[in-house]
């Protein structure tokens, strides 16, 4: 065999290597059997064991609650369930996206005593690919944010015409609210709320290779980017939240921890930049990745308070 044949045969090798490393990749990540809550904790860093004591209270008022769970169809046919927390005369609502890996019923443990006492109804989705959704594959806001659509139709069929909705997500959610605002949205839609939400799935991934596992982007990414355009149906930069944000109409809160090391709070700021709408920004000293809420509530709330008052 030539040189070049050698060649040719080491770069064979190579790229099987790289075609095998981008598919276990992808499957730990992308599908909903394989992507687990506990390895995304852990990769989050976040000590969450400090804030048991509150979640636990919180969540025995908030499951005290009366609320009914629901299901709508996707526009690509999933069942998509949802937990409903009517408030009040259900005037006000505001609907919250989790995080990867995460359901409906556990972001927003904490941030169900701040929203009841403001009267608001809560819709607390499963994304697409966790909890009871249905699903394969995670869509990574990509594909969330036509779900968020859905959703958003079906409160204003529950609740009138009338009713005013927020919309507040945390990482992969607040990824998916961000990406929301590039769409029409229907009027009754005032403000989007984002906690540690990320640009898009290509610049994360690129992130947790460089950061956690100390490898090079390229060509893991691409070949990933490939694998999912096929068995997900869209891309890992198709939708990118510092892009969309370049269409939004209305008014956008952005919230970060300038310690988070899984989705770098210099993802906000590039968010920020680009927003064209009227924009808030609150970073938290010291908050690791989703750590914001209960890091320093009052800032939290007081932001929360103000971005309300304004819209």
């Amino acid at each position: 065999m030539g040189k070049l044949g050698k060649a040719a045969a080491v770069a064979g090798v190579l790229t099987a290597a790289q075609i095998g490393e981008a598919a276990y990749f992808y499957r730990r990540t992308m599908k909903r059997n394989n992507a687990k809550v506990e390895r995304t904790i852990k990769m989050a860093g976040t000590d969450w064991s400090q804030y048991m004591e509150l979640i636990q209270a919180r969540k025995e008022v908030m499951m005290a609650q009366p609320h009914k769970e629901i299901s709508i169809r996707s526009e690509d046919g999933l069942k998509l369930y949802a937990n409903y927390f009517p408030n009040q005369d259900e005037k006000k609502v505001v609907i919250c996206f989790h995080g990867y890996t995460s359901q409906g019923l556990s972001d927003y443990i904490g941030l169900s005593d701040y929203y009841r006492r403001h009267g608001y109804s809560m819709l607390l989705p499963d994304a697409r690919a966790h909890g009871k959704s249905e699903g394969e594959y995670i869509g990574f806001g990509c594909l969330d944010r036509k779900d968020a659509l859905c959703w958003i139709h079906w409160i204003i069929e529950q609740c009138g015409e009338e009713v005013q909705i927020l919309l507040h997500g945390t990482s992969m959610g607040g990824a998916t609210v961000l990406m929301c605002s590039g769409l029409k949205l229907p009027k009754q839609v005032k403000g989007i709320i984002s906690d540690c939400g990320f640009t898009s799935p290509k610049e994360v991934f690129t992130h947790v290779l460089h950061s956690m596992y100390h490898l090079p982007a390229f060509p893991l990414i691409s070949i990933t980017d490939q694998i999912n355009r096929k068995k997900a149906g869209y891309g890992m930069d198709e939708c990118n939240a510092a892009r969309e944000v370049r269409k939004a109409t209305i008014p956008i809160l952005l919230i970060h921890g300038d310690a988070d090391t899984f989705v770098p709070y210099q993802m906000c700021e590039e968010i920020y930049r680009n927003c064209a709408s009227p924009k808030t920004k609150l970073i938290i000293k010291g908050a690791a990745h989703a750590e914001s809420y209960y890091k320093d509530m009052e800032a939290y709330e007081h932001a929360l308070d103000q971005f309300i008052d304004s819209i």
